[in-house]
């Protein structure tokens, strides 16, 4: 059986139609539109030319950032144009088919838990690290979901006092609305400003890591610092078999073993840490995690 997978961003829409052994058969990639009608225009365009491929009854899934609200099933998104709209009952009206929505991140990380390093494992956790911090958590290769679909958004929780403290560092407003949120120091952006802070100096991420056993050092041990706070977070919540690292940061040279070091720092004396591991799917993984997502949801009708 087919199914039909959509790694929907900011800029690009990526469409892939999955064969059997959930290899890609097709793809077509378009702009992201930028007026909401468009937008799900070409949502429904892009449906309709995978199923013309997959077939009628193929599973659809959708991978894109941002929430959507159980309650009322509006759409938040930071992306996109759709905050505010009922976007994914607006796609299946214009199909005249069901399809299943799901976070961008938690899509990758039910990828990699099913195909990728998490095969075999019982419970991966996935963490993005890239313009904004998000991840999923899968249990037995499935999306651990619950009522209020924010699980999964690990970048708005807070980020450590201690270390805050202990450099000065500036509390900010996150684009969530809320103070103090992790995503503002180790997210790409973030990065960018604890270097500015720390040396005054407006630098890319790149920049950064190819200076951070030189002038950058500082800074790099602070951002590592904060992110294997996170990851402490995440293990003692959930105790995940792995970690599965995915996001732009992640082309970082070395970056695995430096969280690697910091989480172990980090973690409770004596006690292991899970393994981090970089995401294998590539371009592949948000698209097809959103699909077998879709084929499981089929399953279970």
């Amino acid at each position: 059986m087919t199914a039909v997978g959509i790694d929907l961003g900011g800029t690009k829409i990526e469409t892939q139609v999955f064969a059997d052994a959930w290899s890609v058969l097709d793809r077509k990639r378009c702009d992201t539109p930028q007026h909401y009608p468009d937008l799900v225009k070409v949502m429904a365009e892009q449906i309709d030319w995978a199923l013309s491929h997959a077939g009628t009854d193929a599973p659809v899934g959708i991978g894109a950032a941002g929430l959507v609200n159980p309650g009322n099933g509006l759409a938040l998104t930071a992306n996109l144009v759709a905050t505010g709209q009922p976007f994914p009952a607006d796609i299946a009206k214009a199909v005249g088919r069901s399809v299943t929505y799901v976070n961008d991140c938690r899509a990758l990380a039910l990828s990699e838990a099913v195909f990728g390093l998490g095969k075999g494992h019982r419970t991966v956790m996935a963490l993005i690290l890239g313009t904004g911090v998000g991840g999923g958590i899968c249990v037995d290769q499935r999306i651990l979901q619950g009522p209020t679909h924010t699980g999964g958004e690990f970048g708005h929780t807070s980020a450590p006092a201690h270390i805050v403290t202990q450099h000065g560092l500036p509390i900010m407003q996150c684009g969530c609305g809320r103070m103090g949120c992790i995503e503002t120091y180790i997210a790409g952006p973030g990065l960018v400003r604890l270097a500015r802070h720390i040396t005054g100096q407006d630098l890319t991420p790149p920049e950064i890591a190819s200076e951070r056993h030189g002038a950058m050092s500082e800074v790099w041990q602070i951002w590592c610092a904060l992110t294997a706070d996170l990851l402490h977070t995440l293990t003692m919540t959930a105790d995940p078999d792995l970690i599965v690292l995915g996001g732009g940061l992640t082309q970082i040279e070395g970056l695995t073993e430096d969280l690697t070091l910091a989480a172990q720092a980090a973690q409770l004396g004596g006690f292991a840490t899970p393994p981090l591991v970089l995401a294998e799917g590539g371009d592949t993984s948000g698209a097809r995690g959103a699909a077998y997502a879709a084929w499981q949801a089929m399953q279970n009708d």
